[in-house]
């Protein structure tokens, strides 16, 4: 047999679902079981009519109507699990583990309010790995970034903050942009279990969680090694663990297949061998250039007109363009911060930084900072968000009853995310320290 033909056969093998399902298996995820009678909603993949009528656990979705109640389907059919079972026999230790699951049974995570779509039930058993995995699945949702990049802007060091960013912003953008270029679908459900839905519309290679997963840590090692005092065997594990966290989240959550993960690895790897050594580069235009907002501004705004001409709508539209606009924000509020000299870095003289003593006043400092500057970023994307989307509407002419389908319009969606996040990533580098000044928390 050839090396191509056992490549293929490899890659094949590493995109199979069955792979992700026994993974599932494996960490404790089960389908609850079904009746005959309960058959999965219109449309989704296990609507197939079964032959004969009987139990199948491979379906993957409970239907609308049911209730959320599950009922035995033995008392038809005589069987369960596979087993006969006489009238009013003692359960087997198979069928209490099967009960046991039904009574943990979870709906699935992050309803999409764009599709509407809502996540499987499905039983767990294991707890601690369940909620392991869903914190690992967040460091890379937009929760984690609008948390994580201001924290490390408002408390640590912003010029690490700037520069992480940057690559933050190009890793993304390459790998959304590739996912529709390549339009792998996600893995089969059945037999996987979708405990996940709100990115299900999207395509599947390469895992821009495993992509994010992968260049936010090393990254961190990077800009900070040498930088900030800290032995660096500390720094290699805990970017391993965050890398390894993540990637695996992503298969037990349902939504990726290994060789997606692994693409998305080795692409982040990639990415950052190619453009690692252009980061300062970037930065220092960003900062001191005089017509840097507007190169960015038109640059962020001409890349996200690009990615969406690439394929019809999913949520990885609007995901690249709240990328774009979030990036183009954040490098034009440090460049004006830079201008008036509200944020500098410190001397090189002084480097390496030492990591500070935690004290009382300087906790209540950080907390402060999170809790002010959280607010107003969160009040600033709502007002942006009810401002921009009815504006949108309004110059292109498109109805907004349907607001939900008005949001899908490639026009209204570029426009209302990438101004709406364009502000935010604006308030992060400049408005909220403008506020900090004011009001003694530099």
């Amino acid at each position: 047999m050839s090396l191509r033909q056992n490549l293929a056969e490899l890659l094949v093998c590493l995109r199979d679902p069955q792979k992700v399902a026994s993974f599932q298996r494996l960490c404790g995820v089960e389908e609850p079981q079904r009746t005959g009678t309960d058959t999965p909603r219109q449309g989704e993949p296990g609507a197939a009519l079964e032959v004969g009528g009987g139990c199948n656990r491979d379906r993957s979705a409970i239907p609308e109507g049911s209730g959320g109640k599950l009922r035995d389907c033995s008392a038809r059919n005589g069987v369960r699990n596979g087993l006969p079972e006489a009238g009013g026999a003692t359960a087997t230790a198979g069928e209490r583990e099967s009960q046991a699951t039904l009574r943990n049974r979870v709906q699935g995570l992050r309803r999409n309010s764009l599709t509407g779509e809502e996540g499987e039930v499905y039983g767990v058993r294991n707890w601690l790995l369940f909620y392991l995995f869903c914190f690992g699945t967040e460091l890379g949702n937009e929760l984690f970034y609008i948390t994580f990049f201001p924290f490390w802007i408002w408390n640590l060091d912003a010029f690490v903050g700037r520069r992480l960013v940057i690559i933050w912003v190009l890793v993304m953008y390459l790998g959304q942009c590739a996912k529709d270029v390549i339009r792998w679908p996600r893995p089969a459900s059945p037999p996987v279990i979708k405990l996940e839905v709100f990115y299900n519309s999207e395509y599947s290679m390469p895992s821009t969680h495993a992509m994010s997963g992968t260049a936010i840590p090393l990254s961190l090692v990077l800009l900070t090694y040498g930088r900030w005092q800290y032995p660096l065997m500390y720094g290699l594990v805990i970017a391993t663990c965050w890398c390894c966290l993540v990637c695996l989240s992503r298969i037990y959550l349902g939504m990726h297949s290994i060789l997606d993960i692994i693409a998305g690895f080795l692409y982040a790897i990639f990415i950052l061998a190619a453009f690692y050594p252009y980061v300062e580069l970037i930065d220092n235009f960003n900062q001191t250039y005089k017509y840097s907002p507007l190169i960015i501004i038109s640059l962020h705004l001409a890349l996200g007109i690009f990615s969406f001409t690439l394929d019809t709508w999913s949520t990885s539209r609007g995901d690249t363009a709240q990328i774009l606009g979030s990036g183009a924000g954040i490098a034009c509020g440090s460049r004006i911060a830079h201008s008036i000299g509200l944020v500098s870095d410190p001397p090189l003289d002084t480097l390496p930084l030492t990591i500070p003593s935690i004290t009382v006043t300087r906790f209540g400092k950080v907390i402060l900072r999170i809790l002010i500057g959280m607010v107003f970023l969160l009040l600033m994307r709502i007002v942006m968000k009810k401002i921009t989307i009815p504006l949108a509407c309004k110059i292109f002419g498109i109805k907004n009853d349907d607001v939900r389908k008005a949001r899908q319009c490639m026009e209204i969606e570029l426009t209302y995310r990438y101004i709406t996040y364009g502000m935010v990533g604006f308030s992060i580098t400049f408005l909220v320290p403008c506020l900090f000044f004011f009001i003694g928390l530099s």
